[in-house]
Parts: C-alpha cells; sequence; structure tokens
C-alpha cells in the first residue's frame, strides 16, 4: 500500500499490485519507503541536492541526466531522470521518478524503460550535428563529479521531439503526464517535511525488475484509474 491514492492510468495496464505495463514496454511503478529519506539535502537547498544526487549516481555506475525540484499534489518533491548499463553490457536503461520525501518516509512514483536491439542511434545523430567538441560537457551539477556513464547534450530534452520512440523521450513524457494527476493520501501529505540526513544519497535502482514496496505498517489506501 502507498500514500498514492489515485493517478491516471491511461495507456497502463495492471501487472502486479503497483506495477504496470504499456504496450511500449514502459514500466510504472509506485513505492512508500517506511524510514528516513536517504537523500544528501533538503529540497531548499537545490545546488547541494544535485550535487549530491550526481555523485552518489555516478559512484554506483550510472548517470544523472537531471534533477528538478517541484510538487506533486502540491507537496515539495524532486524528480530525477537516471541513465544506467544493462546488465549484459548492450544499452541502457533510463529511470525517472519523482520522490516526495517527508521526515521519516517517502512516496516514490517511478517509470523505466530500455533500449531495444537498436542502440546509440540518438546519440550518433546529435554527436554528428553538433560536433565532438560540444558533444561531451562537465556535469552541470558540478565539475567535480566524475565516474558513471557521462555526461552528454543528447540527453537533453530539446531533443526529445526529434527522437519520440527513444526511451528516455517516453520515460520523460510518460512522468510530465502522469505527475500532474497523482493524488496523496492527505494523512501522508500532512507530515512533517524532510531534513537533510547524514547519509549519502542511494544508488539507482536496478533497472530489469521495478524496486520491491517495502512493507508499511501505516495503513495507507491505493486506488488507481486505468483505462
Amino acid at each position: 500500500m502507498t500514500p498514492i491514492t489515485s493517478m491516471d492510468l491511461t495507456g497502463f495496464t495492471e501487472r502486479e499490485p503497483g506495477v504496470w505495463t504499456d504496450e511500449r514496454g514502459l514500466v510504472l511503478s509506485v513505492h512508500f519507503f517506511d524510514l528516513v529519506p536517504d537523500l544528501p539535502a533538503p529540497l531548499d537547498q537545490p545546488d547541494r541536492l544535485r550535487h549530491g544526487l550526481a555523485r552518489s549516481v555516478a559512484r554506483a555506475g550510472a548517470g544523472l541526466i537531471e534533477a528538478v525540484l517541484g510538487e506533486v499534489d502540491s507537496v515539495p518533491a524532486v524528480r530525477q531522470l537516471v541513465k544506467v548499463r544493462r546488465p549484459d553490457g548492450h544499452g541502457q536503461v533510463f529511470l525517472g521518478s519523482w520522490t516526495v520525501p517527508k521526515a521519516g518516509c517517502s512516496a516514490v512514483v517511478k517509470v523505466q524503460a530500455g533500449e531495444g536491439p537498436m542502440t546509440g542511434l540518438r546519440e550518433a545523430v546529435v554527436l554528428d550535428r553538433v560536433g565532438p567538441e560540444r558533444y561531451f560537457t562537465p556535469h552541470p551539477y558540478g565539475a567535480d563529479i566524475a565516474g558513471g556513464l557521462p555526461h552528454h547534450v543528447a540527453d537533453g530534452e530539446e531533443w526529445d521531439a526529434q527522437f519520440p520512440d527513444h526511451p528516455l523521450t517516453q520515460v520523460r513524457t510518460a512522468l510530465a503526464r502522469i505527475a500532474p494527476t497523482v493524488v496523496l493520501h492527505d494523512g501522508f501529505a500532512s507530515l512533517p517535511p524532510f531534513a537533510a540526513s547524514a547519509a549519502a544519497a542511494a544508488p539507482p535502482a536496478e533497472p530489469e525488475e521495478p524496486a520491491a514496496e517495502p512493507r508499511a505498517p501505516r495503513r495507507w489506501f491505493r486506488r488507481g484509474r486505468s483505462a
């Protein structure tokens, strides 16, 4: 059970409690974590938060594409887009999430999609257009961020319209559509806000399977509207 009481599930089919898929292979999942959020800074310190998240993701061998502060159902939240290598080394999986942190718990909406047999087309086209000298750039959240998957301009949102079938575009688009429709349980929304913990940010979830939803003692009520 999660504190997400409803959201627009148009186009998605429930595969198991809290997990839905669509015909393109997108995986949508909702989660409740009954522990202090493992974020490196509070949401009112965006530069510190983004830097800490980017360093943590890089240490895990992945890459933070972007971290954006916003709201889910009028509650402060952070959106992350992360790219990870497939375990077999062929292509990448893109994970997007909205995390709504509270003092002692958090709710997460996650969408993920992986590249198919053809990989690297978006990157190759963009590289050809901008040139190698402009393709790879220092990470925008800190020049000291190293390791993991490199930061490059092909992951930018400005290229999504030219690659509508790319998994990164699909994840970004799905999150943008679904997030405004999320309704949180009043009991969760009214909990004390998150304050930074001393712990480092958690690494990204494994790409092949949505992260398991921890068993929670709180009684939330979850219902979803599907197509």
